[in-house]
């Protein structure tokens, strides 16, 4: 008897989870997951033995008798890499293992922008010195620092002073036992699928400080065109480099749009990412006119997949569903939107001494039955957790609300009825 096609979603959790199992039926597919969460014990447990190469064949003995045909991740820590080298394997369609790291590896990403699209880079240098390692001598500042290999902004942020950078790097034991086994899979096969002489991924990268507002190009290649799906607004929390809020539509000039995709193409091209979804990072000044790549993800921002699919009518989870299985995203049929404004609002604190509560079950279900296509996602941590959230972002990240409306205003008025409702005060406008 034939197996039902299934389709593989490696570290499948929060609005992936919701965005799979819904797109899943329209594909004619049906979902498994696999992997782990990295935010929960004891399921993140499994990072103290997690090696790439090794799930992803473990994965491939277990494909046939599991009926899987396809593989999909949004996971930047892990997943994407996992399921590009899942899809090599077995001959599935997937984005080149190379590309996937390519754009992973800060350092060689801006050493190929350097290269191929020099007017949207920055100046970057690699810091010479071991996590902890007294830092060099002789750096300009301000500058903006992260590291060569991380996700979701982890350790990086700007700062101004030798003094300043050298308290950034400090590291008791355990953090470094943790930040070493975050990238040792990926630095494992660093020189295997990108150059012998590229540097370690167990570094961190400098760059100029870039002040401007922030924009996200989301797009995807498909035989051998790469087309654009749109772009989301990143908002930040006013003096800091925390995102506060991304919403659709963009109010960015169609023109400035246009160069982000020739700067996608270029780089995209170079790298040889030939197939799947991405997220690209820019900053744009308005007053300079000057567009500069933040970073490549290799990836669909699958927290944008809802604000896409409401406003646009597509819904990125069901194009991801079909490269996977190598099917052409433009022959999909458009949903219709339900909203001309959508948005993603981060709940975050600044300082660990703020009191953080957590809506109840009767407030989640309250704003369920009155907000049925918005999404609630609370982040409830252990203190330990909270304290290394400050360390490594400067903030504790511990919910997001997803809304749409009829206009922009109507969006921002649901939000503050829907805050009242959860309990958490809303962000400004």
């Amino acid at each position: 008897m034939t197996p039902p096609h299934r389709t593989l979603a490696l570290f499948n959790y929060d609005w992936d989870a919701t965005g799979y199992d819904r797109a899943a039926s329209a594909l004619g597919t049906a979902i498994d997951s696999a992997g782990f969460d990295l935010f929960s014990f004891p399921s993140n447990a499994r990072l103290i033995w997690f090696n790439a190469e090794r799930f992803a064949q473990r994965l491939a003995t277990q494909a046939r008798r599991k009926g899987w045909r396809a593989v999909v991740s949004n996971h930047e820590q892990f997943g994407a890499l996992t399921a590009a080298l899942l899809a090599a394997r077995l001959g599935w369609p997937g984005t080149p293992v190379k590309a996937i790291m390519a754009c992973q590896h800060k350092l060689y990403a801006r050493q190929v922008l350097a290269q191929v699209v020099p007017e949207a880079n920055v100046p970057f240098q690699l810091l010479h010195a071991e996590y902890g390692a007294p830092v060099p001598e002789g750096l300009t500042y301000p500058v903006f620092v992260k590291p060569v290999k991380a996700a979701f902004s982890v350790l990086a942020r700007q700062v101004d002073s030798h003094a300043d950078l050298h308290r950034h790097t400090r590291f008791g034991l355990r953090e470094r036992w943790v930040i070493r086994k975050l990238v040792e899979p990926f630095e494992r096969l660093t020189r295997q699928h990108l150059s012998p002489d590229v540097p370690s991924a167990h570094r961190l990268l400098l760059e100029a400080p870039v002040q401007a507002d922030q924009f996200n190009l989301d797009g995807y290649v498909f035989g051998g065109s790469c087309l654009p799906l749109g772009v989301v607004d990143a908002l930040m929390y006013p003096g800091t480099q925390a995102f506060m809020r991304f919403q659709l539509p963009t109010r960015l000039p169609q023109a400035v749009q246009d160069r982000a995709l020739d700067v996608a193409r270029r780089f995209l091209e170079a790298v040889g990412f030939t197939h799947g979804l991405f997220n690209m990072e820019f900053f744009y000044n308005d007053a300079t006119d000057e567009l500069k790549v933040i970073e490549f993800n290799p990836r669909m921002a699958s927290q944008f997949s809802d604000l896409y699919r409401q406003v646009k009518g597509v819904c990125l989870h069901e194009l991801s569903l079909a490269l996977a299985q190598g099917v052409d995203p433009a022959s999909l049929p458009q949903h219709t939107p339900t909203a001309r404004a959508a948005a993603s609002f981060v709940h975050r604190v600044f300082d660990p001494r703020t009191a953080v509560t957590m809506p109840t079950p009767g407030q989640l279900a309250a704003f369920s039955k009155v907000h049925p296509q918005g999404l609630v996602l609370p982040f409830p941590k252990p203190p330990g957790s909270v304290t290394r959230d400050f360390k490594w972002l400067g903030s504790y990240r511990y919910g997001i609300v997803h809304l749409a409306g009829a206009s922009h205003e109507d969006m921002l008025s649901r939000y503050r009825e829907a805050c009242a409702m959860l309990g958490w005060p809303p962000l400004a406008a």
